[in-house]
């Protein structure tokens, strides 16, 4: 076989000759040397991780309020009569026990002076026997002179009659009772918020308006909604900040009194409630603010990079990556700060998380 073929200038070479040398060269071992393979060079898999964090920040949160009276009722009449008199009006500032108003009811004056005779009557009445019994008593200590049984008779006259006088005692105690419901008084310091009622009017069970709304204005309350993942962030005596679009520029502060304890059941939601001082009548009740929390978990809580957070369809997750193993940890997140996002799951503080994961990174082993 040859493995070369040195043609010189000066050799001539016609057409069949030159065909036989390509055949030769083909068949040589050159031609049958193989072409080299390509090499692929494996390279490890490598994802940039983050440490889980343990902290206990205080944070800010801002919500919706409302800013109410500090108690706020509707003042109706016990007993149905026509209004007399009216002593106050929608504004007026009146203390607790002022007249209001007064109803008037003819009829329930006849009754009350009607149970007062009764009551006078029975009375005599019960003196009447009294003496009689007492009389007889007397002369029952010469004996013979009085029979026992004309005694007991007089005994139990009286006490017939004494009964007979505390029931209509009672019942005239009663019916004056009821002629004082025709007095309209204010149940507490406050203010009047409306007046729904006219001299005239008939006012009692019959109307279903009430004739007054009388509200506190020296104390209010602010009240708002707290959303249910800041619920366990409650702490007692925590301090809070509010602002009125009716008084742009001013910031008011308070702090908790009380909770609901128990979460919503339409909206899951805490109620929160700020007692709020108000002696010289600058702030009304019945306005919306905006209140600032500052909140803190009773205790530390884990938290990762925001970016290292996986939202799919199935949930959200976290990838771990600790001894070359990844693992799909589902987790729910919480607040957030800065870049920093609460988490709770199966994690630890010796976990590392992927910064930036995919959906496209299995769970597994990665190459070392």
């Amino acid at each position: 076989m040859y493995r070369s073929i040195l043609i010189n200038k000066r050799t001539t070479v016609n057409g069949p000759m030159a065909l036989f040398l390509l055949v030769l060269v083909a068949c040589s071992p050159q031609g049958e040397e193989e072409m080299p393979r390509q090499t692929v060079e494996t390279r490890p898999v490598s994802y940039p991780t983050a440490s889980v964090l343990s902290l206990h920040p205080e944070y800010e949160i801002a919500v919706p309020a409302e800013l109410k009276p500090y108690e706020q009722v509707a003042v109706y009449a016990k007993v149905t009569g026509f209004v007399k008199t009216l002593y106050a009006d929608r504004g007026d500032y009146v203390r607790k026990g002022q007249l209001l108003a007064e109803l008037e009811a003819p009829e329930m004056e006849q009754r009350h002076l009607s149970d007062k005779s009764h009551e006078q009557q029975t009375y005599n009445d019960y003196l009447h026997a009294k003496q009689v019994y007492e009389r007889l008593l007397d002369a029952s200590q010469t004996i013979g002179a009085v029979a026992d049984i004309e005694l007991d008779r007089a005994r139990s006259a009286m006490e017939s009659t004494r009964s007979a006088y505390e029931a209509s005692k009672a019942g005239a105690a009663h019916s004056s009772e009821i002629k004082q419901y025709l007095r309209i008084t204010a149940p507490f310091d406050g203010v009047v918020a409306q007046r729904n009622v006219s001299v005239g009017a008939l006012a009692g069970s019959g109307s279903p308006a009430p004739l007054f709304i009388m509200a506190q204005s020296d104390k209010l309350r602010l009240t708002l909604s707290l959303p249910e993942k800041h619920a366990s962030s409650v702490y007692e005596k925590m301090p809070a900040t509010f602002t009125l679009s009716s008084q742009p520029g001013k910031i008011f502060d308070a702090t908790l009194s009380r909770t609901s304890s128990l979460l919503d059941e339409q909206d899951r939601s805490l109620t929160l409630e700020f007692d709020v001082s108000n002696p010289t009548g600058e702030l009304r009740g019945g306005e919306y603010a905006q209140a600032k929390l500052k909140l803190k978990r009773k205790s530390p809580s884990l938290w990762v990079s925001g970016k290292s957070i996986l939202q799919t369809q199935s949930g959200t997750y976290v990838l771990t990556l600790n001894d070359n193993e990844i693992r799909r940890i589902p987790v729910n997140e919480g607040i957030r700060l800065d870049t920093l996002t609460e988490v709770f799951g199966n994690l630890s503080l010796s976990d590392n998380v992927i910064i930036k994961p995919t959906e496209e990174i299995k769970e597994g082993n990665i190459l070392n």
